[in-house]
């Protein structure tokens, strides 16, 4: 007989895991019922079958902030979701929470970005009918666009995760509870998912010289340090303790670290998001997905091919064209988009013998 490990995880989980974290036993399941690992916990196959999945290795080339960088050093997608991956790991064991639940939410939480990050969701929420949201989107390969149509059949607790991640410029640590995931897990990686991105996207702005970090107002250097680790470290150390302190099951930061990385959010918005010489460029990428978006949705055409996902077996003959198009367009990278915007509206040279 096999021996069954995963019931001694999950009595390990028991008597190890904060009464706050979601204990992998007690999870509220999957959309559909399968067999369980002998091995493995519910959220550890969850966190393999994202890190498997096609989705997940297509975001080494979708863009962060710069569109199509040359540097070899400059953030992508994934390299994002893996500083998010580790920054929630970190405050989780502080905290005694459950890590493989935090693995799979913060790796699975971007997978519904477009190419051209938030310049493609802009445009296909302008031109999509029911809008188009990136962590819906992520949402939706997870239940329905991976594995040919089947999706990744992922625990409840994940797919709450994945989409209630997003706070666009909401408070960091909103007072209504409705607006933050069920599990303590979820909102590390939403919380996370800020302090990764705030502190990489001033570290890739500082290397671009858009900026330089003497740039920041001095009470963000004073709090919160002035190098990339010591900023993180002030966020995650602060934010540990003070929850800690608060001993409920919601996280907490002191009003000081809370406002710096606030206010080096907003910094960055003005000095970085939307300053002319990146917004010029994401004007060229929107035009890219305009034309795209509309050029599928006039021509009775296939909308993938082995380089995306065979899109037919993910839908029923109800499934409107409009979501179709926006489920092929969000799922390319950059440079994928790129070359299909070429070859179909460039003109091609005549070979003339």
């Amino acid at each position: 007989m096999i021996r069954c490990l995963r019931k001694e995880l999950e009595e390990r989980e028991a008597r190890n895991l904060s009464p706050f974290a979601c204990h992998s036993k007690n999870s509220k399941g999957r959309r559909r019922e399968e067999t369980e690992c002998p091995i493995r916990l519910i959220f550890q196959r969850d966190r393999d079958r994202i890190i498997h999945s096609k989705t997940f290795r297509r975001l080494t080339h979708k863009t962060q902030v710069f569109l199509s960088p040359t540097g070899d050093h400059y953030r992508t997608r994934l390299t994002h979701a893996l500083e998010v991956a580790q920054i929630a790991r970190t405050i989780g064991v502080a905290l005694s929470l459950n890590g493989h639940l935090i693995e799979a939410i913060s790796l699975g939480h971007d997978l519904g970005h477009t190419p051209f990050g938030h310049a493609g969701e802009s445009v296909l929420n302008e031109l999509s009918p029911h809008g188009f949201r990136h962590y819906e989107q992520s949402l939706r390969v997870v239940e329905v666009l991976e594995n040919k149509g089947r999706g990744l059949n992922a625990a409840y607790e994940v797919r709450d995760g994945i989409l209630k991640h997003s706070k666009g410029r909401k408070d960091i640590l909103p007072d209504d509870l409705s607006e933050l995931p069920e599990t303590m897990e979820g909102q590390v990686v939403r919380v996370s998912d800020i302090i990764a991105y705030v502190n990489h996207d001033l570290d890739d702005a500082v290397r671009a010289g858009l900026i330089e970090e003497k740039d920041m107002l001095d009470h963000i250097r004073t709090s919160l340090g002035n190098t990339n680790s010591e900023r993180i470290s002030a966020m995650v150390n602060d934010l540990i303790v003070k929850t800690l302190e608060l001993g409920q099951p919601r996280l907490a930061m002191s009003p000081k670290i809370l406002q710096a990385t606030s206010d080096l959010r907003t910094f960055l918005f003005e000095r970085v998001y939307q300053t002319k010489r990146v917004h010029d460029e994401f004007v060229k990428a929107m035009k890219i997905i305009k034309e795209l978006y509309h050029y599928f949705m006039e021509e009775d055409i296939k909308l993938a091919d082995g380089h995306i996902w065979q899109a037919e077996t993910a839908y029923g003959e109800e499934t409107p064209r409009q979501q179709k198009v926006c489920d092929f367009i969000a799922g390319m990278t950059d440079r994928y988009a790129l070359d299909l915007y070429t070859n179909i509206f460039f003109p091609k040279r005549w070979s003339v013998r």
